[in-house]
């Protein structure tokens, strides 16, 4: 059985915490790790388990890759999509990188919650000889009250304990209707997770949507492998039709089952199903960071950096990061999606990224912005490198907090240590590596007349993002 990693949300209802470019899986949101992190690691103890295949946007890659290295994963293989598709193809992908055709793919999101990893082990042992039996399987979730934010599976004839055929798929309900699903109990939440052969999906895809397979199979045999990448072919992918799973082959197939999973499950779409999640007060408040709460319940008050004081407050969320604060009533916070929406409209930062960016080399923090200056603090990790590059509208200037640095000077190369400096003149080329054995910790100042991340022009790098401009 291989896990495949859906990984190509941009979680924007968890703004201002989840970004486009650093998305709610790569957060740690409800313990340690990260919920791709949690994801895997839930896996644990199920002997059929092998290497995952994680599908990913490409944009992404470099954050997939390091937070499965921290948690001692190595994947069968990281696909990366130039675009999304939404699932079917997703998985039709990845059924085509199987080693076998009768590999069973156990198709998992990568920002669930999952509280009851042995109910859990028991649902996916179950689908698994489901799946060998050649039955598609998905996981339908036992609800817990009258839910609008979720599609419902109604069940049709137990096949076997906690298993049935699927009569139908049913879009997200009103409250009325939903309360109706859950009274009747013939109605499950639509998890998005399923089980099944590599074969016997693309055998199904291709009866019901055979234009989606073609392109799937040429993007994928005209992919390009880059370092521990596969780059499908772009201009094949955005030919292929986008669909879910659900509507491509799910409700089409005779071969359909659902297994009722009871497991805690949340797929913590909002700051209110974080609360849910959270560990809370005597007063019902789940408090993260430097917060002090005076006269309040039901809350949710995250502070990433800043003292957050709550008076008098009830059923309020408030987030707090570097750059923004968001304010909302639990029953509101899904209408984040309009800021973000509203964000990206206005061109501002704010929705794609945080004042703190990750690169493949480590990471910069960008602490100060002015008319025509900006000043970041920036680490680069031993051994890494950025790349060989020129800007035409801004110079920069370095000074080297801590280790050393091997800058690339047009033709100079040049090593400079802690409490030293250097120049790079408007348009001149030049890189910057760590030959170190510590991190390389320095504070950049650019100045000119346009300071935005995309006045790059990449003339060589060694993550593959000459292209990435």
């Amino acid at each position: 059985m291989i896990p495949v990693i859906l990984s190509g949300g941009s979680g924007t209802r968890l703004w201002p915490l989840s970004r486009s470019q650093y998305p709610k899986q790569f957060l740690p949101l409800t313990s340690e790790f990260t919920m791709l992190q949690e994801t895997i690691t839930r896996l644990e103890g199920i002997a059929a388990i092998q290497a995952p295949i994680a599908v990913c946007n490409e944009q992404h890659r470099f954050m997939m890759a390091e937070q499965l290295w921290e948690i001692g994963r190595k994947p069968a293989a990281i696909i990366l999509e130039p675009m999304g598709k939404n699932t079917a193809p997703a998985v039709a992908i990845a059924a085509l990188a199987a080693a076998s055709l009768d590999d069973i793919l156990l198709v998992l999101p990568a920002d669930h919650v999952i509280e009851d990893k042995r109910a859990f082990h028991a649902a996916v042992n179950q689908a698994g000889e489901l799946a060998a039996q050649d039955f598609l399987v998905t996981f339908g979730i036992v609800p817990s009250h009258p839910e609008t934010g979720y599609g419902y599976i109604k069940r049709g004839t137990a096949q076997q304990d906690k298993v049935y055929a699927v009569s139908a798929f049913v879009e997200k309900p009103d409250q009325a209707t939903a309360s109706a699903y859950v009274q009747s109990g013939e109605y499950l939440w639509n998890s998005g997770m399923f089980a099944f052969k590599a074969g016997r999906y693309l055998t199904e895809l291709e009866k019901f949507n055979p234009a989606m397979l073609k392109a799937c199979k040429k993007a994928f045999s005209e992919a390009q492998v880059d370092m521990d990448f596969i780059r499908l072919n772009k201009a094949a992918f955005s030919a292929c039709p986008a669909d879910s799973i659900d509507y491509a082959v799910m409700e089409k197939t005779e071969q359909a089952v659902v297994v009722a999973l009871d497991a805690g499950w949340n797929d913590v779409g909002s700051w209110s199903a974080i609360w849910d999640v959270t560990p809370k007060d005597d007063f019902g408040n789940a408090i993260s960071g430097d917060v002090m709460v005076e006269d309040t319940v039901n809350s949710f008050l995250y502070s990433q950096n800043k003292l957050v004081a709550a008076i008098g407050l009830k059923d309020i969320v408030i987030v707090e990061t570097d750059d923004a604060v968001m304010v909302a009533p639990k029953n509101r916070v899904q209408d984040v999606k309009e800021i973000v929406s509203r964000l990206k409209a206005a061109g501002r930062d704010e929705a794609e990224y945080h004042r703190k960016v990750y690169r493949p080399w480590g990471h910069y923090d960008s602490v100060d912005t002015g008319d025509r200056h900006k000043t970041k603090r920036i680490v680069v990790k031993p051994g890494a490198r950025l790349s060989l590059q020129k800007h035409h509208h801004r110079a920069e200037h370095w000074i080297i907090v801590k280790g050393t640095a091997m800058v690339t000077k047009g033709e100079e190369k040049i090593l400079l240590t802690e409490n030293e400096s250097i120049y790079i003149p408007l348009g001149t080329l030049h890189s910057l590596e760590n030959p170190g054995v510590i991190p390389l910790e320095m504070v950049e100042v650019q100045s000119g007349s346009y300071l935005g991340e995309d006045d790059i022009v990449r003339i060589d790098d060694i993550y593959g993002r000459a292209d990435d401009t």
